[in-house]
């Protein structure tokens, strides 16, 4: 998901789970929550397509990743403590593990995928449940945290700063949201504003309101996965109507419109929606080279989940897509131009 949601809920975890404990508990969650994208960097800046494909959603978001990332936190945060205090290790391990983890897990719940068990095997694993980004995992912990925030310009800036982002946002986005989003994102925010007004929550509450807002969300995300097995049935059985048995076939979220999938099927020869088709031309030899003999075709081949090709009329450039994508045009993400020999 997007890094304003890792972020929120990193902060809420945080809070609900070691706010007693461990000084700055959000603050810590917040930034345990984003290792996966920021120790990327670590690693190396992707200079092309083929290098960016292989490490985002890499290593660093595998649970070997996910494990050194929690150590290294805990003993960073942990020997930086005060010499005249002793760090609550216990609750600083459960603090930056659980925000940490919480970063893969919202990577999977998505259509974009994860790969868990890097480095010894870079299969994809998709849930298909909640799109990579979506206003509810944004306004929940958001209020949540603002509720419980000390009186203060400064956490009242941050807040009102991030509320009027997510704002712009959704206004400029609108056109692709379903009404209802539209409404329950107003709501949200004017029951948002209401309650820091009366003071409802209050710091001394505020790691009960975290754990009623972590909550809300979970039980979001497992309701989107109940009603999508039943998508996911009917997209299923299309999909063998049209393709035979051995069809493959996938329920993608879409931003802006949860508890809706959008069907894509596919054969070995053809990937299709409910309105479109592209031919996958996957067995021509310029493609099987492509695909086998550069990186920047090995990269896309791993990491589309519908790969499909196109040929240029001189038969020296292959043009590889995921068709979750890209359906159409040379450029842009989800597109791989490949130069041949």
């Amino acid at each position: 998901m997007d890094n304003l949601a890792h972020t929120l809920v990193g902060a809420a975890l945080g809070r609900a789970i070691a706010d007693r404990h461990v000084p700055l508990a959000s603050v810590i969650g917040a930034v345990a929550a984003n290792a996966p994208d920021w120790t990327e960097f670590l690693i190396g800046l992707p200079s092309t397509p083929d290098k960016y494909l292989v490490l985002h959603r890499g290593i660093t978001h595998s649970l070997l990743g996910a494990l050194v990332q929690i150590l290294a936190l805990t003993l960073l945060v942990g020997t930086s403590w005060r010499i005249s205090s002793r760090p609550p290790w216990r609750w600083l391990l459960a603090c930056i593990g659980a925000a940490v983890l919480s970063h893969p897990f919202m990577d999977w719940q998505g259509s974009y995928g994860w790969r868990p068990f890097l480095p010894w095997n870079s299969t994809w694993y998709y849930l298909d449940w909640v799109a990579i980004a979506d206003v509810f995992f944004w306004i929940a912990p958001l209020v949540a945290l603002a509720w419980g925030a000390n009186r203060h310009w400064l956490p009242l800036s941050v807040t009102l700063l991030t509320a009027g982002l997510m704002t712009l946002v959704v206004v400029l986005a609108r056109d692709a949201a379903a009404s209802w989003v539209l409404v329950a994102f107003a709501t949200a925010l004017i029951v948002g504003l209401i309650g820091w007004v009366r003071y409802w929550v209050g710091p001394v509450a505020r790691q009960r309101a975290a754990i009623v807002a972590i909550l809300l969300l979970g039980i979001y995300s497992v309701a989107q996965g109940v009603a999508g097995q039943r998508r996911k049935t009917e997209i299923r059985s299309e999909a063998q109507r049209r393709f035979g048995k051995d069809a493959i076939w996938a329920a993608l979220t879409e931003v802006g419109k949860p508890f809706t999938w959008e069907a894509i099927y596919a054969s070995t020869d053809t990937v299709a929606g409910e309105d479109w088709r592209l031919p996958r031309n996957l067995r021509l030899a310029v493609v099987r080279r492509a695909v086998s003999e550069t990186p920047d075709g090995r990269a896309m081949a791993e990491f589309a989940r519908f790969l499909a090709a196109e040929v240029d009329t001189t038969g020296k450039t292959v043009y590889l897509r995921d068709a979750r994508y890209a359906r159409t045009g040379r450029d842009g993400w989800g597109v791989v131009r490949v130069r041949m020999e």
